[in-house]
Protein backbone atom coordinates (compact mmCIF):
# COMPACT_ATOMS: atom_id res chain seq x y z
CA UNK A 1 0.00 0.00 0.00
CA UNK A 2 1.51 3.58 -0.89
CA UNK A 3 2.50 6.06 1.91
CA UNK A 4 -0.36 8.23 0.99
CA UNK A 5 -3.24 5.80 1.38
CA UNK A 6 -1.66 4.84 4.91
CA UNK A 7 -1.09 8.50 5.87
CA UNK A 8 -4.69 8.48 5.02
CA UNK A 9 -6.10 6.11 7.61
CA UNK A 10 -3.44 7.63 10.50
CA UNK A 11 -5.30 11.25 9.49
CA UNK A 12 -8.84 9.33 9.89
CA UNK A 13 -8.01 7.48 13.22
CA UNK A 14 -6.58 10.78 14.57
CA UNK A 15 -9.72 12.52 13.53
CA UNK A 16 -11.68 10.12 16.11
CA UNK A 17 -9.25 10.64 18.46
CA UNK A 18 -10.00 14.50 18.31
CA UNK A 19 -13.77 13.99 18.48
CA UNK A 20 -13.36 12.01 21.58
CA UNK A 21 -11.10 14.92 22.84
CA UNK A 22 -14.03 17.45 22.28
CA UNK A 23 -16.70 15.18 23.45
CA UNK A 24 -14.46 14.83 27.21
CA UNK A 25 -14.10 18.93 26.88
CA UNK A 26 -17.70 18.63 26.93
CA UNK A 27 -18.22 16.63 29.99
CA UNK A 28 -15.34 18.49 31.94
CA UNK A 29 -14.70 22.02 32.06
CA UNK A 30 -11.89 23.00 32.22
CA UNK A 31 -10.86 26.24 33.75
CA UNK A 32 -8.87 28.51 31.45
CA UNK A 33 -6.55 31.15 31.54
CA UNK A 34 -7.46 35.10 32.29
CA UNK A 35 -7.31 35.50 28.42
CA UNK A 36 -8.99 33.38 27.89
CA UNK A 37 -6.81 30.52 26.70
CA UNK A 38 -5.43 27.47 28.04
CA UNK A 39 -2.72 27.96 30.65
CA UNK A 40 -1.27 24.21 29.46
CA UNK A 41 -1.60 21.86 26.92
CA UNK A 42 -1.42 18.26 28.38
CA UNK A 43 -3.21 14.84 28.70
CA UNK A 44 -3.71 14.16 32.24
CA UNK A 45 -4.88 10.44 33.72
CA UNK A 46 -6.28 10.09 36.94
CA UNK A 47 -5.25 7.26 39.05
CA UNK A 48 -6.79 3.85 38.65
CA UNK A 49 -9.71 2.18 39.97
CA UNK A 50 -11.02 -0.81 40.54
CA UNK A 51 -12.89 -1.24 37.19
CA UNK A 52 -10.80 -2.80 34.66
CA UNK A 53 -8.11 -1.34 32.86
CA UNK A 54 -8.69 -2.54 29.53
CA UNK A 55 -12.58 -2.65 28.80
CA UNK A 56 -14.03 -4.82 26.58
CA UNK A 57 -16.80 -2.96 25.39
CA UNK A 58 -17.44 -3.73 21.58
CA UNK A 59 -18.15 0.05 20.92
CA UNK A 60 -15.11 1.17 22.51
CA UNK A 61 -12.59 -1.80 20.07
CA UNK A 62 -14.84 -0.63 17.00
CA UNK A 63 -14.05 3.09 17.55
CA UNK A 64 -10.38 2.51 18.07
CA UNK A 65 -9.81 -0.16 15.61
CA UNK A 66 -8.40 1.76 12.31
CA UNK A 67 -9.53 0.08 8.80
CA UNK A 68 -5.65 1.28 7.09
CA UNK A 69 -3.97 -0.23 10.13
CA UNK A 70 -4.87 -3.63 9.76
CA UNK A 71 -4.69 -3.41 6.12
CA UNK A 72 -0.89 -2.49 6.25
CA UNK A 73 -0.02 -4.38 9.17
CA UNK A 74 -1.53 -7.53 9.52
CA UNK A 75 -2.73 -8.74 6.14
CA UNK A 76 0.09 -10.26 3.74
CA UNK A 77 -0.94 -10.74 -0.11
CA UNK A 78 0.94 -12.70 -2.84
CA UNK A 79 1.24 -16.28 -2.89
CA UNK A 80 1.84 -17.29 1.08
CA UNK A 81 3.63 -20.22 2.08
CA UNK A 82 0.65 -20.94 4.22
CA UNK A 83 -1.68 -21.72 1.14
CA UNK A 84 -4.44 -24.48 1.74
CA UNK A 85 -4.77 -27.46 -0.80
CA UNK A 86 -7.20 -30.29 -0.58
CA UNK A 87 -4.47 -32.52 0.85
CA UNK A 88 -3.89 -29.61 3.51
CA UNK A 89 -7.70 -29.43 4.15
CA UNK A 90 -8.24 -33.72 4.34
CA UNK A 91 -5.14 -33.60 6.56
CA UNK A 92 -6.78 -31.11 8.90
CA UNK A 93 -9.72 -32.76 8.89
CA UNK A 94 -8.26 -35.96 9.66
CA UNK A 95 -6.05 -34.44 12.88
CA UNK A 96 -9.45 -33.15 13.70
CA UNK A 97 -10.79 -36.54 14.20
CA UNK A 98 -7.33 -37.74 16.18
CA UNK A 99 -8.29 -34.82 18.32
CA UNK A 100 -11.77 -36.35 18.94
CA UNK A 101 -10.33 -39.49 19.48
CA UNK A 102 -7.80 -38.10 22.43
CA UNK A 103 -10.16 -36.65 23.73
CA UNK A 104 -11.93 -39.53 24.73
CA UNK A 105 -8.64 -41.42 26.03
CA UNK A 106 -8.16 -38.69 28.21
CA UNK A 107 -11.75 -38.44 29.40
CA UNK A 108 -11.72 -42.04 29.66
CA UNK A 109 -8.43 -42.31 31.71
CA UNK A 110 -9.36 -39.67 34.10
CA UNK A 111 -13.01 -41.24 34.98
CA UNK A 112 -11.11 -44.88 35.40
CA UNK A 113 -8.85 -43.11 37.45
CA UNK A 114 -11.65 -41.01 39.54
CA UNK A 115 -13.76 -44.61 40.02
CA UNK A 116 -10.24 -46.09 41.59
CA UNK A 117 -9.73 -42.97 43.89
CA UNK A 118 -13.28 -43.67 45.24
CA UNK A 119 -12.65 -47.22 45.47
CA UNK A 120 -9.68 -46.60 47.37
CA UNK A 121 -11.25 -44.26 49.49
CA UNK A 122 -14.42 -46.23 50.54
CA UNK A 123 -13.21 -49.63 51.42
CA UNK A 124 -11.84 -48.57 55.12
CA UNK A 125 -15.24 -46.78 55.68
CA UNK A 126 -16.54 -50.37 53.83
CA UNK A 127 -14.88 -52.00 56.00
CA UNK A 128 -15.94 -50.86 59.21
CA UNK A 129 -19.52 -50.35 58.98
CA UNK A 130 -20.22 -53.74 57.46
CA UNK A 131 -20.29 -55.73 60.70
CA UNK A 132 -22.28 -52.86 61.79
CA UNK A 133 -25.11 -53.55 59.16
CA UNK A 134 -24.76 -57.69 59.12
CA UNK A 135 -24.47 -58.91 62.44
CA UNK A 136 -24.49 -55.86 65.02
CA UNK A 137 -25.30 -57.58 67.82
CA UNK A 138 -23.18 -60.68 67.52
CA UNK A 139 -20.21 -58.57 67.52
CA UNK A 140 -18.09 -57.74 70.84
CA UNK A 141 -18.01 -54.43 72.37
CA UNK A 142 -15.78 -51.75 70.71
CA UNK A 143 -13.90 -50.30 74.00
CA UNK A 144 -12.01 -47.21 74.33
CA UNK A 145 -8.63 -48.31 72.25
CA UNK A 146 -11.05 -49.29 69.31
CA UNK A 147 -12.96 -46.06 69.56
CA UNK A 148 -9.45 -44.91 69.39
CA UNK A 149 -8.72 -45.98 66.26
CA UNK A 150 -11.76 -44.64 64.30
CA UNK A 151 -10.11 -40.82 64.94
CA UNK A 152 -6.75 -42.68 63.64
CA UNK A 153 -8.69 -43.95 60.35
CA UNK A 154 -10.82 -40.24 60.36
CA UNK A 155 -7.65 -37.94 59.93
CA UNK A 156 -4.80 -40.98 58.05
CA UNK A 157 -7.96 -40.46 55.33
CA UNK A 158 -8.33 -36.57 55.38
CA UNK A 159 -4.54 -36.55 54.61
CA UNK A 160 -4.26 -39.08 52.21
CA UNK A 161 -7.13 -37.60 50.08
CA UNK A 162 -5.04 -33.66 50.14
CA UNK A 163 -2.35 -35.53 49.35
CA UNK A 164 -4.09 -37.41 46.24
CA UNK A 165 -5.57 -34.35 45.33
CA UNK A 166 -2.13 -32.80 44.77
CA UNK A 167 -0.41 -35.79 43.53
CA UNK A 168 -2.87 -36.94 41.50
CA UNK A 169 -6.05 -34.25 40.17
CA UNK A 170 -3.61 -31.55 38.32
CA UNK A 171 -5.20 -30.03 35.42
CA UNK A 172 -3.04 -31.39 32.55
CA UNK A 173 -0.63 -29.48 30.10
CA UNK A 174 -0.71 -31.36 27.12
CA UNK A 175 -1.65 -34.32 25.40
CA UNK A 176 0.80 -36.96 25.15
CA UNK A 177 0.80 -40.15 22.84
CA UNK A 178 1.75 -42.49 25.45
CA UNK A 179 0.56 -43.18 28.65
CA UNK A 180 2.84 -42.15 31.34
CA UNK A 181 4.32 -45.67 32.78
CA UNK A 182 5.01 -45.08 36.48
CA UNK A 183 1.79 -43.54 36.92
CA UNK A 184 -0.21 -46.29 35.28
CA UNK A 185 2.34 -48.67 37.38
CA UNK A 186 1.04 -47.11 40.68
CA UNK A 187 -2.56 -47.71 39.92
CA UNK A 188 -1.94 -50.91 38.85
CA UNK A 189 -0.23 -51.65 42.28
CA UNK A 190 -3.13 -49.83 43.94
CA UNK A 191 -5.73 -52.02 42.41
CA UNK A 192 -3.81 -55.05 43.68
CA UNK A 193 -3.58 -53.99 47.32
CA UNK A 194 -7.28 -52.99 47.62
CA UNK A 195 -8.03 -56.21 45.49
CA UNK A 196 -6.06 -58.07 47.81
CA UNK A 197 -7.91 -56.60 51.11
CA UNK A 198 -11.23 -57.40 49.53
CA UNK A 199 -10.34 -61.12 49.32
CA UNK A 200 -9.06 -61.33 52.37
CA UNK A 201 -11.78 -59.29 53.87
CA UNK A 202 -14.05 -61.35 52.22
CA UNK A 203 -12.90 -64.93 53.03
CA UNK A 204 -11.41 -64.05 57.13
CA UNK A 205 -14.30 -62.01 58.28
CA UNK A 206 -17.15 -62.13 55.97
CA UNK A 207 -17.75 -65.87 56.07
CA UNK A 208 -15.78 -66.92 58.94
CA UNK A 209 -18.34 -64.27 61.11
CA UNK A 210 -15.67 -62.87 63.04
CA UNK A 211 -16.67 -61.07 65.85
CA UNK A 212 -14.04 -59.26 67.47
CA UNK A 213 -14.31 -56.18 66.08
CA UNK A 214 -11.22 -54.03 67.25
CA UNK A 215 -9.20 -56.37 65.34
CA UNK A 216 -11.57 -55.35 62.00
CA UNK A 217 -11.02 -52.26 62.92
CA UNK A 218 -7.28 -52.54 62.84
CA UNK A 219 -7.51 -54.09 59.49
CA UNK A 220 -9.03 -51.01 58.35
CA UNK A 221 -5.98 -49.24 60.08
CA UNK A 222 -3.44 -51.19 58.02
CA UNK A 223 -4.91 -50.74 54.74
CA UNK A 224 -5.37 -47.17 55.48
CA UNK A 225 -1.28 -47.29 56.53
CA UNK A 226 -0.51 -49.37 53.05
CA UNK A 227 -2.38 -46.49 50.65
CA UNK A 228 0.05 -43.97 52.67
CA UNK A 229 3.04 -45.76 52.20
CA UNK A 230 1.78 -45.81 48.05
CA UNK A 231 1.16 -42.63 48.10
CA UNK A 232 5.19 -42.28 49.48
CA UNK A 233 6.11 -44.11 46.94
CA UNK A 234 4.53 -42.32 44.25
CA UNK A 235 6.28 -39.08 44.95
CA UNK A 236 9.33 -40.50 45.00
CA UNK A 237 9.01 -42.26 41.78
CA UNK A 238 6.71 -39.47 39.88
CA UNK A 239 7.97 -36.41 41.30
CA UNK A 240 11.58 -36.54 43.12
CA UNK A 241 13.45 -39.09 40.80
CA UNK A 242 13.35 -36.17 37.75
CA UNK A 243 14.72 -33.73 39.96
CA UNK A 244 18.46 -34.58 39.83
CA UNK A 245 20.15 -33.49 36.41
CA UNK A 246 21.51 -36.57 34.51
CA UNK A 247 21.34 -35.07 31.17
CA UNK A 248 21.98 -31.84 29.10
CA UNK A 249 19.85 -31.66 25.97
CA UNK A 250 20.64 -29.23 23.23
CA UNK A 251 17.98 -27.74 21.33
CA UNK A 252 18.02 -26.56 17.70
CA UNK A 253 15.67 -24.70 15.86
CA UNK A 254 15.57 -25.95 11.92
CA UNK A 255 14.77 -22.77 10.44
CA UNK A 256 17.31 -20.25 11.90
CA UNK A 257 19.90 -22.54 14.04
CA UNK A 258 18.75 -21.00 17.46
CA UNK A 259 19.68 -23.08 20.09
CA UNK A 260 19.31 -23.61 23.51
CA UNK A 261 20.55 -26.39 26.61
CA UNK A 262 18.41 -27.47 29.04
CA UNK A 263 19.73 -29.84 31.99
CA UNK A 264 16.77 -33.06 32.42
CA UNK A 265 16.54 -35.61 35.16
CA UNK A 266 15.55 -39.41 34.58
CA UNK A 267 12.66 -38.50 32.13
CA UNK A 268 10.89 -40.66 28.96
CA UNK A 269 11.33 -39.67 25.90
CA UNK A 270 8.15 -37.97 25.66
CA UNK A 271 8.41 -36.12 29.06
CA UNK A 272 11.41 -34.64 27.81
CA UNK A 273 9.67 -33.51 25.10
CA UNK A 274 7.29 -31.62 27.06
CA UNK A 275 10.02 -29.95 29.34
CA UNK A 276 11.36 -28.91 25.84
CA UNK A 277 8.49 -27.42 24.36
CA UNK A 278 7.54 -25.75 27.84
CA UNK A 279 11.10 -23.98 27.28
CA UNK A 280 10.46 -23.26 24.66
CA UNK A 281 7.90 -20.76 24.11
CA UNK A 282 9.37 -18.78 26.92
CA UNK A 283 13.12 -18.76 26.25
CA UNK A 284 13.14 -19.36 21.95
CA UNK A 285 12.55 -15.56 20.35
CA UNK A 286 9.35 -15.99 18.37
CA UNK A 287 9.79 -17.75 14.60
CA UNK A 288 9.11 -15.02 11.59
CA UNK A 289 8.64 -16.91 8.41
CA UNK A 290 9.19 -13.25 6.88
CA UNK A 291 12.77 -12.96 7.92
CA UNK A 292 13.55 -16.58 6.02
CA UNK A 293 11.38 -15.44 3.23
CA UNK A 294 13.45 -12.33 3.31
CA UNK A 295 16.84 -14.52 2.24
CA UNK A 296 15.40 -16.65 0.06
CA UNK A 297 14.19 -13.91 -1.78
CA UNK A 298 17.63 -12.58 -2.23
CA UNK A 299 18.99 -15.83 -3.27
CA UNK A 300 16.62 -15.72 -5.79
CA UNK A 301 17.40 -12.57 -7.31
CA UNK A 302 20.68 -13.23 -7.44
CA UNK A 303 20.22 -15.98 -9.73
CA UNK A 304 17.36 -14.17 -11.62
CA UNK A 305 20.18 -12.42 -13.68
CA UNK A 306 21.38 -15.42 -15.25
CA UNK A 307 20.46 -15.72 -18.98
CA UNK A 308 21.43 -18.56 -21.16
CA UNK A 309 22.03 -17.91 -25.32
CA UNK A 310 22.82 -20.31 -27.51
CA UNK A 311 25.26 -19.86 -30.41
CA UNK A 312 26.57 -22.86 -31.44
CA UNK A 313 23.59 -24.61 -32.98
CA UNK A 314 21.12 -27.23 -31.52
CA UNK A 315 23.53 -29.83 -31.34
CA UNK A 316 25.89 -28.59 -28.31
CA UNK A 317 22.59 -26.54 -26.26
CA UNK A 318 22.86 -29.47 -23.54
CA UNK A 319 26.29 -29.25 -22.68
CA UNK A 320 26.96 -25.19 -23.44
CA UNK A 321 24.08 -24.49 -21.42
CA UNK A 322 25.54 -26.30 -18.92
CA UNK A 323 29.13 -24.93 -19.01
CA UNK A 324 27.62 -21.55 -19.41
CA UNK A 325 25.66 -21.74 -16.76
CA UNK A 326 27.85 -23.54 -14.18
CA UNK A 327 30.71 -20.10 -14.97
CA UNK A 328 27.81 -17.52 -14.59
CA UNK A 329 27.32 -19.33 -11.50
CA UNK A 330 30.91 -19.07 -10.48
CA UNK A 331 31.09 -15.53 -11.17
CA UNK A 332 28.08 -14.60 -9.71
CA UNK A 333 29.42 -16.48 -6.11
CA UNK A 334 32.60 -13.99 -6.33
CA UNK A 335 30.47 -11.04 -6.29
CA UNK A 336 27.86 -12.42 -4.33
CA UNK A 337 29.05 -11.94 -0.90
CA UNK A 338 29.87 -7.81 -1.99
CA UNK A 339 25.89 -7.13 -2.60
CA UNK A 340 24.78 -9.55 0.46
CA UNK A 341 27.12 -6.96 2.68
CA UNK A 342 26.32 -3.95 0.91
CA UNK A 343 22.44 -5.21 1.35
CA UNK A 344 22.81 -6.25 4.80
CA UNK A 345 24.93 -2.78 6.18
CA UNK A 346 21.90 -0.73 4.58
CA UNK A 347 18.75 -2.34 6.01
CA UNK A 348 20.51 -2.32 9.97
CA UNK A 349 21.29 1.85 8.94
CA UNK A 350 17.80 1.94 8.26
CA UNK A 351 16.85 0.27 11.34
CA UNK A 352 18.82 2.36 12.94
CA UNK A 353 17.85 5.37 11.96
CA UNK A 354 13.97 4.42 12.45
CA UNK A 355 14.50 2.93 15.87
CA UNK A 356 16.04 6.54 16.52
CA UNK A 357 12.79 8.42 15.39
CA UNK A 358 10.71 5.76 17.06
CA UNK A 359 12.25 6.64 20.53
CA UNK A 360 12.22 10.12 20.24
CA UNK A 361 8.45 10.36 18.71
CA UNK A 362 7.49 7.63 22.01
CA UNK A 363 9.46 10.05 24.80
CA UNK A 364 7.77 12.92 22.97
CA UNK A 365 4.65 11.38 23.29
CA UNK A 366 4.95 10.82 26.88
CA UNK A 367 5.74 14.25 27.73
CA UNK A 368 2.18 15.47 27.57
CA UNK A 369 1.31 12.32 29.82
CA UNK A 370 0.91 13.22 33.85
CA UNK A 371 -0.58 11.27 36.21
CA UNK A 372 -2.86 13.45 38.37
CA UNK A 373 -3.05 12.70 42.34
CA UNK A 374 -6.52 12.51 44.19
CA UNK A 375 -6.22 15.82 46.05
CA UNK A 376 -5.35 17.33 42.37
CA UNK A 377 -7.97 16.12 39.83
CA UNK A 378 -10.47 18.48 41.09
CA UNK A 379 -8.14 21.40 39.62
CA UNK A 380 -6.62 20.17 36.75
CA UNK A 381 -5.92 22.38 34.32
CA UNK A 382 -6.10 19.83 31.03
CA UNK A 383 -8.83 16.95 30.30
CA UNK A 384 -8.74 13.99 33.03
CA UNK A 385 -8.92 10.60 30.88
CA UNK A 386 -8.25 7.18 32.09
CA UNK A 387 -5.48 4.71 31.07
CA UNK A 388 -7.13 3.44 27.61
CA UNK A 389 -8.70 7.02 26.74
CA UNK A 390 -5.15 9.03 27.21
CA UNK A 391 -3.49 6.07 25.00
CA UNK A 392 -5.80 6.68 22.31
CA UNK A 393 -5.20 10.61 22.68
CA UNK A 394 -1.57 9.97 22.15
CA UNK A 395 -1.41 7.01 19.77
CA UNK A 396 -1.40 8.97 16.49
CA UNK A 397 1.57 10.84 17.04
CA UNK A 398 3.40 7.93 17.31
CA UNK A 399 1.33 5.37 15.17
CA UNK A 400 2.82 5.79 11.51
CA UNK A 401 6.63 5.88 12.81
CA UNK A 402 6.10 2.58 14.99
CA UNK A 403 4.26 1.24 11.98
CA UNK A 404 7.27 1.76 9.63
CA UNK A 405 9.42 0.41 12.17
CA UNK A 406 7.50 -2.80 12.29
CA UNK A 407 7.96 -3.02 8.68
CA UNK A 408 11.40 -2.53 8.19
CA UNK A 409 12.08 -4.99 11.12
CA UNK A 410 9.25 -7.26 9.74
CA UNK A 411 7.19 -7.65 12.82
CA UNK A 412 4.00 -6.24 11.48
CA UNK A 413 1.96 -9.22 11.60
CA UNK A 414 3.02 -9.94 15.10
CA UNK A 415 1.09 -6.50 16.31
CA UNK A 416 -2.13 -5.12 15.35
CA UNK A 417 -3.12 -1.24 16.52
CA UNK A 418 -5.29 -3.00 19.16
CA UNK A 419 -2.78 -4.90 21.13
CA UNK A 420 -0.81 -1.89 21.03
CA UNK A 421 -2.95 0.38 22.16
CA UNK A 422 -3.65 -2.32 24.91
CA UNK A 423 -0.09 -2.19 25.88
CA UNK A 424 0.22 1.61 25.90
CA UNK A 425 -2.91 1.76 27.81
CA UNK A 426 -1.40 -0.57 30.38
CA UNK A 427 1.87 1.05 30.67
CA UNK A 428 0.55 4.58 31.01
CA UNK A 429 -1.42 3.33 34.05
CA UNK A 430 0.97 1.32 35.76
CA UNK A 431 3.79 4.74 35.19
CA UNK A 432 6.29 2.97 33.33
CA UNK A 433 8.21 4.73 31.23
CA UNK A 434 8.91 5.18 27.12
CA UNK A 435 11.99 2.58 27.08
CA UNK A 436 9.60 0.35 29.27
CA UNK A 437 6.89 0.50 26.26
CA UNK A 438 9.44 0.15 23.75
CA UNK A 439 11.09 -2.99 24.76
CA UNK A 440 7.93 -4.96 23.28
CA UNK A 441 8.82 -3.94 19.69
CA UNK A 442 12.66 -3.20 19.84
CA UNK A 443 13.59 -6.73 20.18
CA UNK A 444 11.53 -10.05 19.12
CA UNK A 445 9.99 -11.28 22.54
CA UNK A 446 9.72 -15.14 23.21
CA UNK A 447 6.33 -16.62 21.81
CA UNK A 448 4.26 -16.06 25.30
CA UNK A 449 4.50 -12.23 24.82
CA UNK A 450 1.90 -12.53 21.76
CA UNK A 451 -1.51 -13.30 21.26
CA UNK A 452 -2.00 -16.94 21.00
CA UNK A 453 -3.76 -16.24 17.57
CA UNK A 454 -0.32 -15.06 16.14
CA UNK A 455 1.12 -18.23 17.28
CA UNK A 456 2.26 -20.54 14.02
CA UNK A 457 3.43 -24.12 16.23
CA UNK A 458 0.62 -24.93 18.54
CA UNK A 459 0.14 -28.99 17.43
CA UNK A 460 3.50 -30.91 17.75
CA UNK A 461 4.73 -34.61 16.48
CA UNK A 462 7.14 -35.97 17.88
CA UNK A 463 9.58 -37.86 15.73
CA UNK A 464 11.67 -40.70 17.93
CA UNK A 465 13.26 -44.04 16.66
CA UNK A 466 13.14 -45.23 20.02
CA UNK A 467 9.77 -45.58 22.06
CA UNK A 468 8.56 -42.53 23.15
CA UNK A 469 8.19 -44.34 26.36
CA UNK A 470 11.37 -45.15 26.92
CA UNK A 471 13.79 -43.26 29.08
CA UNK A 472 16.28 -40.56 27.96
CA UNK A 473 20.39 -42.28 27.32
CA UNK A 474 23.36 -40.52 25.91
CA UNK A 475 23.22 -39.94 22.07
CA UNK A 476 19.35 -40.33 21.97
CA UNK A 477 18.00 -37.78 18.52
CA UNK A 478 14.54 -36.88 18.67
CA UNK A 479 12.80 -34.27 16.58
CA UNK A 480 9.63 -32.01 17.44
CA UNK A 481 7.91 -31.11 14.03
CA UNK A 482 5.26 -28.47 13.74
CA UNK A 483 3.84 -26.95 10.79
CA UNK A 484 6.84 -24.74 9.58
CA UNK A 485 9.97 -26.35 11.34
CA UNK A 486 10.98 -28.59 13.62
CA UNK A 487 13.18 -28.42 16.82
CA UNK A 488 15.98 -31.26 16.83
CA UNK A 489 17.02 -32.11 20.59
CA UNK A 490 20.31 -34.04 21.14
CA UNK A 491 20.43 -35.77 24.61
CA UNK A 492 24.53 -36.15 26.14
CA UNK A 493 24.63 -37.75 29.50
CA UNK A 494 26.16 -35.79 32.07
CA UNK A 495 29.75 -37.22 32.43
CA UNK A 496 30.79 -38.36 36.55
CA UNK A 497 32.86 -35.91 37.51
CA UNK A 498 35.93 -36.73 40.02
CA UNK A 499 36.78 -33.88 42.50
CA UNK A 500 39.82 -34.66 44.59
CA UNK A 501 40.92 -32.01 47.42
CA UNK A 502 44.56 -30.86 48.12
CA UNK A 503 44.88 -28.68 51.29
CA UNK A 504 47.15 -25.82 51.81
CA UNK A 505 48.64 -24.79 54.99
CA UNK A 506 47.79 -21.38 55.53
CA UNK A 507 51.37 -21.02 57.34
CA UNK A 508 53.36 -21.50 53.69
CA UNK A 509 52.21 -18.05 52.33
CA UNK A 510 55.90 -16.44 53.03
CA UNK A 511 57.42 -14.71 50.00
CA UNK A 512 60.94 -13.01 49.70
CA UNK A 513 62.09 -9.88 47.71
CA UNK A 514 64.68 -10.33 44.69
CA UNK A 515 66.33 -7.09 43.74
CA UNK A 516 68.11 -6.97 40.79
CA UNK A 517 69.92 -3.45 39.34
CA UNK A 518 67.33 -3.11 36.71
CA UNK A 519 64.60 -3.01 38.66
CA UNK A 520 62.85 0.79 40.10
CA UNK A 521 62.81 -0.23 44.05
Amino acid sequence: MDTESTYSGYSHYSGHSKKAQRQGRDRHKSPRSKDGSRSEKSVTIQAPTAEPLLGNDSSRAEEAQDDNWGETTTAITGTSEHSMSQEDISRISKDLEDSVGVECKRYFLLTLAAVLGLLVFLTPIAFILLPQILRRTELEPCGTACEGLFISVAFKLLILLIGTWALFFRQPKADLPRVFVFRTLILVLIFLLVFSYWLFYGVRILESKDINYQGIVQFAVSLVDALLFVHYLAIVVLELRQLQPMFTVKVVRSTDGESRYYSLGHLSIQRAALVVLENYYKDFSVYNPLLLTASKARAEKHMAGLKVYNVDGPDNSASGQSRAMIAAAAHRRDSSHNELYYEEADHERRVRKRRARLVVAVEEAFTHIKRLQTEEQPKAPGEVMDPREAAQAIFPSMARVLQKYLRTTRQQHYHTMESILQHLAFCIANNMTPKAFLERYLSPGPTLQYNKDRWVSKHWTLISEEAVTKGLRDGIVFVLKCLDFSLVVNVKKIPFIKLSEEFVDPKCHKFALRLQSETSV
